[in-house]
Parts: structure tokens; C-alpha cells; sequence
């Protein structure tokens, strides 16, 4: 592991996916493979001596709500952030079609180990190190960077006095540096329940790539001279095996990594009703297919 130390791009992990604490990631409707998890990956041994791969989780209470890999290429410098739908259907023992099927199910019971073997289990990538970070961190990491610009496509307007927190967004549209609470508030937005407001045209596609968009734009603001700052400054609000020592060491190292050498990818797969539940089901060849591609086996 400490050839992975030299040159790892914590940025991406204290920052991007730290603010992917608030992101809810798509459904899509992709052609279902016939072919088992298990088969597909069998043969699929864990990367390369220059390939590190960290579980980064966004945590509501005590469930995952969001599920990310950040695997990183030390040799090639280059990123992958690989985004694992909540609701993912997941094979438990003693479950079958309900909640507990879903992956953000998992890491309440089972914590990291078990939720780091099911997803080799579903992708054939083994977990090094992980993250935990949860709304005060995501606040944190966007206040370090003294917020970041966003376009605000139209005027965002919506409220959940039941939701924890609470939501009441009120974001006008346009050009604007967000922080703290609005910058939840605007990754956080789905669609308004306000007469006379909109929400995204194209639904959850537009929301991921606002989402997706915001991160980027956050992700080159912390590639600089600051990125040892905002280490330490969000590292207070994280959970991680890494040791604080270690992520400033690789802020370090990661000072001229490009935003475009970082890839953005959803595991494939299609939404499906079971059990009166919404469950998001893998396309395990077009699984397959992506993780050979990120990972480079023939």
C-alpha cells in the first residue's frame, strides 16, 4: 500500500465525495443480462499494484445514502468515481424482496466489511480504504473552498418539514457562489411541490448532471495550493482508515491532478417494482463491461 500513498488523489475523496453525502444517484431503464454477478466476476482478480479503491459512503442517519468508488490509476493518473445506486438490490440470507434487499441497507447492520464484500460481490473490485461523511461534513468541505459557483437552471423551490434535516430550498436561478446550507439544499433538490415552480426537464438525468456538475466544479477549485487546508479542515467530520497524517501527505501529491483525468460512471441497470418496493436492478454484463473498461483487463 505505500506505493498507493505517493500519488493519491485526496481531493476526490475529502471533497467530491464527501459533498456526494447529499447526491441521490439515477435509476436508469438499461436492458437486463441474464448472467449471474458471481460468474461474471469469478475470474476478475483486484486491479493492479497501481490501482487504490476507496469506499465512499454518504450517510443519513445511519444508512448509506449514498455508495461511491473512487478508483484511482497512481501509474496514469487517472480517476474513476463509480456510483452505486441506493437502492440496489442486493442477495441477503433470510431476505427476499424487501428493504433489507436494498444496498443502503447494508452498512447499518453489517458496517464497512460487510458492506465492502457485497460489492465485490456485484462488481469484482476490492475495497483498500473507505470514508463516512455526513451533512456537517459536506457543509464543511464546500465552506473550505469558500463555495463554488453554479448555474442555477431554474428557480428551485421546495419544502419537507419531515425530512432530517428539514428541507426548505429557495434557490433563484443564475450565476451564484453556493455554501453551507445551500449548497445541501441545491444537491439535495428533486422536484418542487410549489404551484408555478419546475423542476428538471429530463428528471433524475438533469438532476445527476447538475449534481454531477457541481462536484466537478468543486473538485477543480480543491486542486490547489489549498487542498492540504481543506484536508485538514473536513477530515473533523469524516470516518476513515486513513490517518490524517496520510490524507495531507496525499493532498500532497495530488496537486496538479486535472479534473479532466476524473471519470463519472453509474452501474448500469434498469428500476423494477417488487413486493410494492422500488428496488434498482444490475445489468451485470454491462456491469461487467464497464468495470473491465475502467479497469483495463482485455
Amino acid at each position: 500500500m505505500k506505493r498507493f500513498f505517493r500519488v493519491f488523489f485526496i481531493s476526490l475523496i475529502c471533497f467530491s465525495l464527501i459533498v456526494a453525502g447529499g447526491l441521490i444517484w439515477l435509476n436508469g431503464s438499461l436492458t437486463e443480462g441474464s448472467a449471474d454477478a458471481s460468474d461474471i466476476f469469478k475470474i476478475l482478480s483486484n486491479d493492479k499494484d497501481d490501482r487504490i479503491n476507496v469506499l465512499v459512503l454518504g450517510l443519513e442517519n445511519t444508512r448509506s445514502d449514498t455508495i461511491m468508488i473512487a478508483s484511482y490509476d497512481t501509474k496514469n493518473k487517472t480517476g474513476d468515481v463509480i456510483s452505486i445506486p441506493r437502492d440496489t438490490y442486493v442477495d441477503r440470507d433470510g431476505f427476499v424482496n424487501s428493504g433489507n434487499n436494498k444496498i443502503n441497507s447494508v452498512y447499518t447492520v453489517k458496517g464497512i466489511e460487510g458492506l465492502s464484500e457485497i460489492i465485490l460481490n456485484i462488481t469484482g473490485i476490492k475495497i483498500d480504504k473507505y470514508v463516512t461523511i455526513d451533512y456537517d461534513g459536506v457543509r464543511a468541505a464546500v465552506d473550505s473552498v469558500g463555495g463554488v459557483e453554479v448555474d442555477v437552471p431554474f428557480h428551485m423551490r421546495y419544502t419537507d418539514p419531515y425530512s432530517d434535516p428539514p428541507l426548505d430550498i429557495n434557490i433563484p436561478p443564475g450565476e451564484q457562489l453556493i455554501k453551507g446550507d445551500r449548497a445541501m439544499e441545491f444537491l439535495r433538490f428533486r422536484k418542487t411541490n410549489y404551484a408555478g415552480y419546475s423542476g428538471y426537464s429530463d428528471g433524475d438525468l438533469g438532476r445527476v448532471e447538475a449534481q454531477q456538475g457541481f462536484v466537478k466544479a468543486a473538485i477543480k477549485k480543491a486542486l490547489t495550493f489549498r487542498l492540504p487546508l481543506v484536508v485538514k479542515e473536513v477530515y473533523p467530520h469524516i470516518d476513515t482508515d486513513f490517518s490524517l497524517m496520510e490524507a495531507t501527505s496525499l493532498a500532497m501529491g495530488s496537486i496538479g491532478l486535472s479534473i479532466e483525468n476524473v471519470n463519472f460512471h453509474i452501474l448500469p441497470g434498469y428500476t423494477q417494482t417488487r413486493n410494492g418496493l422500488s428496488f434498482y436492478i444490475l445489468d451485470y454484463l454491462e456491469t461487467k463491461d464497464l468495470i473491465y473498461s475502467i479497469l483495463e483487463i482485455e
